[in-house]
Parts: C-alpha cells; sequence; structure tokens
C-alpha cells in the first residue's frame, strides 16, 4: 500500500490559512494598515472600491523594503519583528506571524510598489495566486504601496458569502477606527469609491476621538488614569447622561493594540451600576500599558484576544479607576448629611442574639379574588385537558397552530368584561386562566404585535405616521450612518419621516402612529442596534430586518405603568397575532405558572 500523507503545496497551505487571517476585506485593511503603522509611517491612507471587493489599497510614506524584502514578504512566516522563541514574550508591534501577506497573495490579486529612503528605485512586485507574475525597478515614492484586487476571486464560496456592500464597509470602518485611536501622532485618512469618509490630521486621543465621532462628543468625555506596579491605565470614559443604546464607542486597548475583552467590559459596567439609564450602554476609550512579558497575544490569528497573567487584580484596578473618574467629576450619587433626626446603626455586640429574619406575609390575599369568574378550588378541580379546550392561551402555551389561536375574546371562557390583570414590577402582564396563572413579557408582547403590524404595512405600502412638532437632528459615528442610510426607504415605509442631512447625520421630521412619547434618538439608536444584531440571519430579508428593528425601538418599555384597559387592548392585540409565543428575535413572551406549581409553593 502506498503511503498517503503529502505535504500541502505552498499555495494550497497558503489559502488555508487565509481562511483564518482573512475573513473579509475589513481583515485586509486590518493586516496592511497595521504593517504601515510598523513600518513607521507618518501619513497612511486607505482607498477602497465597492467595500473591498473590487480594490484594498493602503499608501504609507514607511521606511519602505529592498528589492529582496519585497519579494520574501510574501512567504509564509517571512518576517521582520522575531527572531527567536523568546522574543514572542516581548512583542510591541502590531504585527509578526509573517502570515497576512501570505495570505492574501494567496486569495487576491496583488501589486506593490515600495522604496526605501536611501535607494534610488523602488521594486514594483505583482502576484496572482501566490505565483510571481511581475519584479522590476521601478520609479516610486519613499514608503509602500499595496493594492489588493478582486479578494476571494479564486473561491468563490467565500466571496459568495460577503455580506452587502453597506456590511462590508461598515466593517472596514471598524477596523480603521481601531487603529486610528490608538495612533493619534498618525494621519489618516479613508476613501470609498471616490469619495473621502475621513480626513484625521495629527493629534492628541482626545482630538482624535472627536474627529471620528463627531464634536457632540467632548462634553462627554471624562479622563481617566492611574499607574501602578501592575498595569498604567488612561484614556476617557463617558458622562452616564449621555450613554446610548447602540454600541460602537466602547475600545480597550493594551500596549497600542485593539483588543476585546468582555470580562474588563463587566467591571466598566459594574462602575457605572445604578447611574446608568435602562439598556443604556457607556462610551470609554481606555488604554492599558503592560510589560509584553505579563501578556500573552499570541492566542488568536487575528491578535484582538488578549490573555493577561494577573487578570483578576488588573480588572479591580480597572474598576476602582473608573469609580474614581466617575465620583471626581460628581457623577455619583450623593449623601444627605443633613437628614433631620438620628440614623439608628446597629451595633454587633458579643450578647446580642442573632435571629433568622422573618417575613410577614398573608396567605389569604388573592389578587383576583375581585373576579366573579376565578374560584381557585373550582379552577383546579373542573380543569379539563389542554387539547380539549378551546382556551387561546392554553393553546398559545401547548405550541398549537396559529389558526387555533385566533379565537374571539368574547368567546374566551377565561376573560370577559370583569377580567383583571395585575402588572408585576412594570415589565410583566399577570391574569388567571384555568389551568393557573398566566405571565405575559408586556415588551416583547408589544414587540410581536407591532412587528406583524410592520410587515402587513411593507406588503400593502399602507403606513401611518405624524409629523413631530420640532424635527430632531441626530448625529451618528459614520459606521452608524451608512448602515442607516442603506435602510432608510424601508424607515420611511414604516411611517417614520426621516431625511439624510449628510455629514453622519440625519433629521426625523414624522414618526409612526405607534410610537409615543419616546425620546427619538433612544429610538433610533435601538433601531440600529437591532438591526445589526440581525443582519448577519440570511435567512431575513431586508424588510423583515427592519420592521423586527422598528417593532423593537417602538415597543412599550420595560418600566412603563400600563392602565387596565392597556393591559387587556395588549393580550387581545397579541393573541390576534399569527405567532404570539414568542417575539419576533424568538424569545418567549407567555409563560403560565401551573395550579400545581402553585400549590407547591404553599
Amino acid at each position: 500500500m502506498s503511503d498517503i500523507i503529502q505535504l500541502l503545496p505552498d499555495a494550497v497551505a497558503n489559502q488555508i490559512a487565509a481562511g483564518e487571517v482573512i475573513q473579509r476585506p475589513a481583515s485586509v485593511v486590518k493586516e496592511l494598515v497595521e504593517n504601515a503603522v510598523d513600518s513607521g509611517a507618518k501619513n497612511i491612507t486607505v482607498n477602497v472600491k465597492d467595500s473591498g471587493r473590487t480594490l484594498v489599497q493602503v499608501i504609507d510614506d514607511g521606511s519602505g523594503m529592498s528589492e529582496t524584502d519585497a519579494r520574501v514578504c510574501w512567504e509564509r512566516h517571512a518576517t521582520s519583528k522575531i527572531r527567536k522563541a523568546t522574543d514572542l514574550f516581548s512583542i510591541r508591534t502590531k504585527g509578526f506571524r509573517g502570515e497576512a501577506l501570505a495570505s492574501i497573495a494567496a486569495i487576491a490579486e496583488v501589486s506593490l510598489k515600495t522604496r526605501r529612503k536611501e535607494d534610488e528605485l523602488g521594486t514594483h512586485i505583482r502576484i496572482n495566486a501566490s505565483e510571481i507574475q511581475l519584479n522590476e525597478s521601478v520609479s516610486c515614492p519613499e514608503g509602500s504601496n499595496f493594492s489588493v484586487k478582486n479578494l476571494f476571486y479564486n473561491i468563490p464560496a467565500r466571496r459568495k458569502f460577503l455580506k452587502s456592500n453597506t456590511t462590508e464597509l461598515r466593517h472596514i470602518i471598524t477596523e480603521f477606527n481601531h487603529i486610528a485611536l490608538a495612533h493619534p501622532g498618525i494621519e489618516f485618512s479613508l476613501i470609498h469609491n471616490n469619495s473621502q469618509i475621513y480626513n484625521l490630521p495629527k493629534s492628541n486621543l482626545r482630538q482624535r476621538i472627536i474627529s471620528i465621532f463627531g464634536k457632540n462628543l467632548n462634553q462627554n468625555l471624562i479622563p481617566l488614569q492611574t499607574d501602578t506596579s501592575l498595569v498604567k491605565i488612561d484614556g476617557f470614559i463617558g458622562k452616564p447622561e449621555f450613554a446610548k443604546k447602540t454600541y460602537g464607542e466602547q475600545f480597550f486597548f493594551v500596549n497600542n493594540r485593539f483588543i476585546r475583552h468582555p470580562y474588563f467590559h463587566k467591571a466598566v459596567l459594574q462602575a457605572y451600576q445604578q447611574i446608568l439609564p435602562q439598556d443604556a450602554i457607556p462610551s470609554y476609550f481606555i488604554f492599558f500599558e503592560s510589560d509584553p512579558e505579563k501578556i500573552d497575544i499570541n492566542i488568536h490569528p487575528t491578535k484582538t484576544e488578549i490573555k493577561f497573567e494577573d487578570e483578576l487584580a488588573i480588572w479591580q484596578i480597572l474598576l476602582a479607576v473608573v469609580k474614581e473618574s466617575i465620583g471626581k467629576y460628581n457623577l455619583m450619587p450623593s449623601l444627605d448629611f443633613n437628614t433631620e433626626g438620628v440614623i439608628d446603626i446597629p451595633v454587633m455586640r458579643s450578647e446580642t442574639e442573632i435571629r433568622t429574619p422573618e417575613i410577614n406575609i398573608n396567605r389569604e390575599f388573592n389578587p383576583f379574588d375581585n373576579d366573579p369568574e376565578y374560584h381557585p378550588g373550582r379552577a383546579y378541580r373542573d380543569r379539563s385537558s389542554y387539547f380539549n379546550t378551546p382556551d387561546p392561551f392554553e393553546r398559545a402555551r401547548m405550541g398549537f397552530a396559529p389558526e387555533q389561536q385566533k379565537i374571539p375574546s368574547e368567546t374566551n371562557p377565561d376573560r370577559n368584561e370583569g377580567s383583571k390583570f395585575l402588572q408585576l414590577k412594570n415589565r410583566y402582564i399577570l391574569t388567571a386562566v384555568k389551568s393557573g396563572i398566566m405571565i405575559i413579557d408586556q415588551k416583547r408582547a408589544h414587540e410581536r404585535i407591532l412587528y406583524e403590524e410592520n410587515l402587513n404595512s411593507l406588503a400593502k405600502d399602507a403606513f401611518t405616521g405624524q409629523q413631530t412638532l420640532f424635527p430632531e437632528t441626530i448625529e451618528l459615528n459614520h459606521a452608524d450612518y451608512v448602515t442607516f442610510i442603506s435602510i432608510i426607504e424601508n424607515v420611511n415605509r414604516l411611517g417614520f419621516d426621516v431625511r439624510d442631512l449628510g455629514n453622519n447625520a440625519i433629521i426625523v421630521n414624522g414618526i409612526p402612529s405607534t410610537v409615543k412619547n419616546a425620546d427619538l434618538k433612544d429610538i433610533i439608536e435601538e433601531l440600529l442596534e437591532t438591526y445589526k444584531s440581525c443582519e448577519s440571519d440570511m435567512e431575513l430579508e431586508a424588510k423583515e430586518k427592519v420592521a423586527r428593528a422598528v417593532a423593537r425601538a417602538s415597543a412599550i418599555p420595560y418600566g412603563k405603568v400600563l392602565e387596565q384597559q392597556e393591559m387587556r387592548n395588549l393580550v387581545d392585540q397579541l393573541f390576534a397575532c399569527s405567532n404570539p409565543n414568542y417575539s419576533p428575535s424568538g424569545k418567549p413572551v407567555i409563560s403560565i405558572i401551573s395550579m400545581e406549581e402553585i400549590e407547591k409553593l404553599l
């Protein structure tokens, strides 16, 4: 029997590696711009066409390369950053693996023009699918000019699964921002389809943040700084009153390298505990400086996941410095020491008797005892099989088909004009059914109702809207602005009247008639966040994604007090839906606590 194990050809190995390193056009931007930063460039220009599908070009005025380096850099594991294994523990550059250029060359048509300061002529190399097509001397400026054309042209399956141009451009902007924020001392520009998105001059960190995210952010920024033996932390956090409902202004950097760190994110949120509006996310731009020997950046091909040696201690330091900055700027609620009377603070003594806390409850209390139709014992004894009852609540719980659930409210044996509803924590609606107590999540229920109404409106072009008394201008970061403009037509078909003002701004002139007493900025931000969260769902059409996003943004919030008639209308509308059991995102809307469960508690 012949041997079956063979070494892969370099071209095939590079294509396999490309699957880890180069996931989309934004990955190319990240790798090439990071190389430009490592080259000592002071000016970096990124030029993309068709969201990077057709062209990604990165031009820098860095150190450039010799003719030999320009040829060798396309080989796998060719790097100028490390010489021996121990160098992995003292890395301060962006790239070091030597995989990026080889991976890019395997899946695209690549051109490089580069020249060092001391050389009269530069080098021009053209590569197609890892094969060098051209290698010649050329007159060119000092630095490097990389052009990557027709990404994934030789891997149709990968190219097919790229998202829309809007989505891919948003990812490019995100990667660009990661690097531009980390290096305010470098001048950056980003151009898409011959239109300039960013022109960022050399500046300090605060100015760079404002240049990227808008001048309105200036009044929101609070500096933070601490220097310990483990880590140095500085940067900015946002005031809680300016917190948004969308992600996009949350950044961690370690030694000027962007990282994702959910554990540290929780530390920041905990520092803001009890002073943030509901569902709001604070802005933060936090930089860690640590000994490279105390971190491991070699755990993921994209190098955005970092392992800290003293992670728990740094978490505690981060929590403390964020709290300190919030307190320093008088954002924490203060204690009132002018309260009349004496505050009784119990003192524990050796002779103090310790007792288990007791709670007095009225076991006879029944919130439904005014309902003439409700008799606990009879309901428990006489309830029939779920499969035989015409009660739509029971059918919803059992997952019956939508047509079996659509039963007019007047034929419902459990609910009539005298039915009682109880609102719990301004979040849940409770009512009695034959088998026990039904609990409805009020926000998810309203989302389901609005979602189906939105789908009908989009299908019939029959929307209703109302003009706002005072039109409101809303400034977005550029990534969100690009996303919103791509869906603005469908948003307006649902009753909004939103116009593009340019320069990352929109103006809201009208809203759907279903939206009551809502903050327009909050609605737009939540609409965007919901749309982005379902954008990767390939099965949903664009209209459905917009319908879901608008429904969630417009739904009644948790914390809203509802009157009896409002709860009654909400429940009636819910059970008229084709699928009342679940919210548009698939979360449960209804739950029933059976009499058996209730009696076990008593």
